[in-house]
């Protein structure tokens, strides 16, 4: 008994490290072509400024969208945010825009090169390492909230 409740304990604490201090956002299936994404949706003001503070890992095939009320040039930075990351730009078709690469714990902004309606932050290089630029559409967007 002893043993099955340490195992479990451990793998509560490896499934979900950095994760369980923030509120849980419903998820959306989006794609970058064969690349299948799990993205949080922020779609609130408050979600969008918590965004991914204070967490210490994010699978592979996550992300988070921040989902804006209006199209306009967004920018985002990285205070408290612990992981580095990339951003997408997208305009409300999700279409990238542009792509910035982010450090962790710094007050740069990173700006949407033209009016944008989402942002898609995932793992630092997930873009690149997929041969995703400017242009390229990331589908299942229309299925997203609306920002408020």
């Amino acid at each position: 008994m002893f043993f099955r409740t340490m195992l479990l304990a451990v793998s509560l604490t490896v499934a979900s490290p950095g994760w369980a201090q923030q509120p849980q956002l419903p998820l959306l299936e989006l794609f970058a072509g064969m690349h299948r994404i799990e993205a949080e949706v922020a779609a609130t003001s408050e979600s969008r400024q918590l965004g991914m503070m204070q967490r210490t890992m994010m699978a592979p095939q996550h992300g988070m969208l921040f989902v804006f009320p209006e199209v306009a040039a967004h920018c985002m930075w990285m205070r408290n945010t612990l992981l580095p990351l990339s951003v997408a730009f997208l305009d409300e078709k999700g279409r990238i825009i542009n792509i910035e690469d982010m450090q962790p714990k710094t007050e740069e902004h990173h700006c949407a090169r033209k009016p944008a309606r989402y942002a898609l932050e995932m793992n630092l290089g997930w873009f690149k390492s997929r041969g995703l630029s400017a242009g390229f559409a990331i589908t299942g967007i229309e299925k997203a909230p609306p920002g408020r």
